[in-house]
Formats: C-alpha cells, structure tokens, sequence
C-alpha cells in the first residue's frame, strides 16, 4: 500500500471516528434528559394513600 493511499485511509478512519463520538455524546445528552422528565413525571404521579388498604374478601 503506497503512503497517500494510506494517509487518505487514516484520514477517513480520524473523520468517522469524531461523527461516531460526536453522534454517541448527544445520544447520551438525550438519554440523560430522558431520564430526568421520566424521574420527574414518576415523582408527580404518585397517588397518595394507594396500596394503604387491600381488599382481601374480592
């Protein structure tokens, strides 16, 4: 394999490797975000009282 052959090969390999970090950071922002609305939307839903009384005769 001749060098500028090889540079453009490693070149390419350096370019996708910063699209593949650059796309997995902003799934993790994502995912992170995510999980903070589920964690406050859980919170609020709560029901005050429920699962204090159990209707064992049904």
């Amino acid at each position: 394999m001749d060098i500028p052959t090889l540079s453009m090969a490693m070149a390419e390999y350096n370019v996708s490797s910063s699209i593949s970090l650059a796309v997995m950071s902003k799934i993790l922002d994502t995912a992170e975000a995510t999980g903070e609305v589920l964690t406050e939307m859980a919170a609020s839903a709560s029901v005050p009282g429920l699962g204090d009384n159990i209707d064992i005769l049904a």
